[in-house]
């Protein structure tokens, strides 16, 4: 885009939403953990100033692949303000988002640290911390509104899901009605509207410490997301 370009009206509402979740206060207890992560600091990061805010979602605008994972990591994305930035599932997922030719980098350390996405976008169905990693069911109803302006104002073709918590978000926020399709790394469900939705494990330490997610599972994932754009 040229340095003169005016940003387009999905950028612009994508920008106001973005300014709303950062300033939510919505849930007692995930206001409380991420603000006590970001006092207290991790060791390694002591001399850094964490965000201790919620987090929005992070790419490009025009994005036809979005990436729906859980929430922010404690001192990841709570430590540094952007979707998996700052934490070795982030290592794992802009890797392999940059293999696939979607981001200009390899890397996401930092806001100012000069990636950019092309074609995708990078979201969650909650937007704070959760201590353990496990917000609660009203937690997660609370902050369903954003995830569901996000996919209103994308024009997206296909959404990743990493993990079950994702795959369970998009299909109440697109409409599925019956029952359930079940969530395993590669499944692919074609949605009302025709749009699709495509599991993958988690690029959690769990899963790719275990070798249960390997790089090249996770570049099939991206492959076959390509393919199910022209699809679409």
């Amino acid at each position: 885009m040229p340095s003169d370009a005016q940003p387009t009206a999905a950028a612009r509402h994508l920008d106001v939403l973005g300014a709303q979740v950062v300033r939510c206060r919505a849930c007692p207890r995930l206001v409380a953990w991420r603000e006590q992560v970001a006092r207290e600091r991790r060791a390694a990061y002591a001399d850094e100033q964490y965000w201790g805010r919620p987090v929005p979602g992070f790419g490009d605008p025009n994005a036809e692949v979005v990436v729906v994972g859980l929430a922010p990591a404690a001192h990841g994305a709570n430590r540094t303000g952007r979707m998996f930035t700052g934490d070795r599932s982030g290592d794992w997922l802009y890797a392999a988002l940059h293999r696939a030719g979607y981001a200009n980098q390899p890397t996401s350390t930092s806001r100012d640290d000069g990636l950019t996405l092309t074609g995708a976008w990078v979201t969650a169905p909650v937007r704070c911390a959760p201590p353990s990693n496990r917000p609660t069911t009203v937690e997660r109803d609370a902050c369903a509104p954003f995830l569901a302006a996000e996919l209103g104002l994308l024009s997206w073709r296909v959404v990743v899901a990493l993990g079950g918590f994702g795959w369970d978000a998009v299909l109440r926020h697109t409409g599925w009605d019956g029952r359930k399709p079940r969530f395993t790394h590669g499944a692919e469900v074609v949605l009302p509207d025709g749009r699709r939705l495509l599991g993958c494990y988690h690029v959690s330490q769990q899963n790719t410490f275990t070798g249960r997610l390997t790089e090249p599972m996770l570049d099939a994932v991206f492959a076959r997301a390509k393919a199910m754009v022209v699809d679409t």
